[in-house]
């Protein structure tokens, strides 16, 4: 494949899981990438794969709640590859699990920043460059739970739904700017964060009807994103479900 022939690509979250899978796959696909997490051997094992298929790619070990290890991870971009094309907010985790009252604060807090508002502050940084670059494709890794309510874990419902609210505003503020803004929903994935409660293959705990993936079943649909002519969809989700989001 060669579809991103020398386009540059950001992944957040890179150095494992669905942000790993994507990042190999963009590679293949002919970009060069940079990578951002907080763990620097996760962040090589991926680097070293990604330069084994013959791609250019930096590594930037940053905490992306932090404004300023944010904008350093842009300044080191813009001083490798001077442009970027594709960005992939995908940094997260899931922190606090609990009923609202029983929920701490802080983790509450700390679980939405981590998810949501580090996608704002890469976004922000980084949008100049884009502009400069002639426009590009921003991918925001969200979930079907952004769109509707549950019990429990009401921190990942609002910083999923924020990531959504802020896909479609962002996408009426830059498409000017030759910049489609999308959502990504992966569904269920077995990956890190999942481990002991979904197995590949077979259904998560909450849905029958679906099927638990891997993260590389997730690369398909960040090619379609990323692969869009200029003026394809943008503001708009695009989900990997086997039921209503």
């Amino acid at each position: 494949m060669s579809d991103l022939q020398n386009k540059v690509a950001l992944v957040t979250g890179s150095g494992r899981g669905i942000g790993k899978a994507i990042a190999i796959a963009y590679a293949k696909a002919g970009a060069h990438l940079a990578l951002s997490a907080r763990s620097t051997d996760q962040l090589n094992q991926t680097a070293e794969e990604i330069q084994a298929l013959g791609q250019k790619t930096v590594i930037v070990p940053a905490d992306v709640t932090d404004v300023n290890q944010v904008k350093i991870l842009a300044d080191k971009i813009r001083e490798t590859f001077g442009r970027l094309d594709i960005l992939v907010n995908n940094a997260g985790g899931g922190i606090e699990r609990s009923l609202i009252l029983e929920s701490d604060p802080d983790l509450w807090i700390k679980d939405v920043t981590v998810n949501c508002t580090s996608a704002y502050l890469v976004t922000r940084a980084l949008l100049p460059l884009m502009i400069e670059s002639g426009g590009g494709k921003i991918i925001n890794v969200g979930s079907g739970m952004g769109h509707r309510p549950g019990p429990n874990s009401s921190a990942y419902h609002v910083r999923k739904a924020g990531m959504w609210m802020f896909t479609q505003c962002l996408s009426e503020e830059v498409w000017e700017h030759g910049i489609d803004v999308n959502e990504l929903i992966p569904g269920p994935v077995a990956t890190d964060l999942t481990d002991g409660r979904m197995k590949v293959g077979g259904p998560p705990p909450f849905a029958p009807s679906e099927h638990v993936k891997t993260p590389e079943d997730v690369t398909p649909l960040a090619l379609y994103l990323a692969t869009q002519p200029n003026g394809g969809p943008t503001g708009q989700s695009f989900s990997l479900t086997r039921r209503p989001i």
